[in-house]
């Protein structure tokens, strides 16, 4: 398993996806689709249209990384708020790898840290 730096955003494309795209067409829908840059570092999930593969795109300074899963029973589940990309946490990336089911997870809130992007209550 990779461990990526804290300073990385999750991006899961909610379209189902073409699994014969490689590099240069995730790429591309990353750049067209979802409008974000590539060469960022963030991670770029896609999964096909019977949510049992999953591909996972990412540029580690030196060139770009495509992790794959195919499930040989079940589904990738994940709760779609009806946007074209839908931001996830690391947890949440873990979650939907091992199979947990986004959509019935109860999240509660929990302190975070002034670099993650939350201000700190005074």
């Amino acid at each position: 398993m990779f461990f990526p730096e804290s300073r990385f955003r999750v991006w899961l494309y909610t379209r189902p996806t073409d699994m014969r795209k490689s590099f240069n067409g995730l790429i591309a829908l990353v750049a067209n689709e979802l409008r974000e840059d590539p060469l960022s570092g963030h991670l770029f999930v896609f999964i096909n249209r019977k949510k049992t593969y999953l591909k996972v795109l990412y540029f580690d300074r030196s060139g770009y990384c495509i992790w794959a899963k195919r499930l040989e029973s079940g589904q990738f589940l994940y709760r779609s708020d009806g946007n074209l990309k839908q931001a996830l946490d690391w947890t949440g990336l873990k979650c939907l790898l091992e199979g947990i089911d986004l959509r019935t997870v109860q999240r509660f809130k929990r302190y975070r840290h002034r670099s993650e992007g939350v201000g700190v209550l005074k």
